[in-house]
């Protein structure tokens, strides 16, 4: 295979993975907005909401600990994401520096790596792409690592604003203070969502050293992979069953519904 036709699969491959792990989380960012209970995310947002009211709500206070707790564990989660993800970005920073991963991957370590036809590098293998590679591995891991900065910011300020008493707030109506503190949580938790996204990012990322055929293989396994960790259907599948036994006339069945609903939308 000449350098034309190698540098033709970078061209062609790479953005294809791309565009189909961006398309797929574009679709389910939709489907979220949406349909939240037909997704993973969704559900778990919901139930959030529900947890976190009912531990403002409980006036003997006893449910406080708990929460601290929760948060805590949350915080540390996040705290060795960012850890693992600032790690790794110092460690393919040194390589670029050093350059020895260029060498190794270009097939330039020694000279019959360089008369070898079977190059380890099934696409672009100079000093520049591999260069591009390595920022693009890069840029996943810092990016990582900011969101679950961002992550543990969130957690740490539910992990405070949960224990203000609802009679604290004179000026402001109990409701608006649980909204306040349920939104805080939950952007916490889309920070820490999104900082485990881009781990997943990386990996295709990672593989695109050893050509574009393993990375678009990679793209398109993980998208495979993450539609069946993303969507659940049963929770949906559950309320319409309720609203069909609720047009059949059952006053009672449909009440119950109607105060499901009303939970969930909270």
């Amino acid at each position: 295979m000449g350098s034309k036709s190698e540098q033709r699969l970078d061209y062609v491959l790479v953005p294809l993975g791309l565009a189909v792990m961006v398309g797929y989380h574009l679709w389910l960012l939709l489907r979220i907005r949406r349909r939240p209970a037909t997704t993973v995310i969704g559900i778990n947002a919901i139930k959030r909401r529900i947890w976190e009211r009912h531990i403002m709500e409980d006036p003997s206070g006893k449910h406080a600990v708990l929460a601290v707790q929760t948060m805590r564990n949350a915080i540390m989660a996040s705290s060795v994401l960012a850890s693992v993800a600032i790690t790794l970005s110092s460690l393919v920073a040194a390589l670029m520096a050093s350059g020895a991963a260029h060498g190794l991957f270009s097939g330039t370590a020694s000279p019959a790596q360089n008369n070898s036809k079977n190059n380890i590098v099934l696409g672009a293998a100079g000093q520049a792409a591999l260069s591009v590679k390595f920022l693009a591995i890069l840029v996943c891991f810092l990016v990582a690592f900011l969101l679950n900065v961002q992550s543990i910011r969130y957690y740490s300020h539910t992990g405070i604003l949960v224990n203000v008493p609802l009679q604290a707030h004179r000026h402001r109506r109990p409701g608006l203070a649980i909204d306040y503190v349920t939104s805080t949580l939950n952007r916490g938790s889309y920070f820490w969502s999104l900082g485990v996204r881009a781990f997943y990012f990386s990996c295709p990322v990672f593989l695109w050293l050893f050509g574009p055929i393993p990375m678009f293989a990679a793209c398109v396994a993980m998208v495979c992979t993450l539609y069946f960790l993303d969507v659940y259907k049963e929770w949906d599948r559950e309320e319409e069953g309720e609203g069909l036994v609720a047009e059949d006339g059952e006053g009672d069945r449909e009440e119950e519904g109607r105060t499901k609903m009303a939970t969930s939308a909270v």
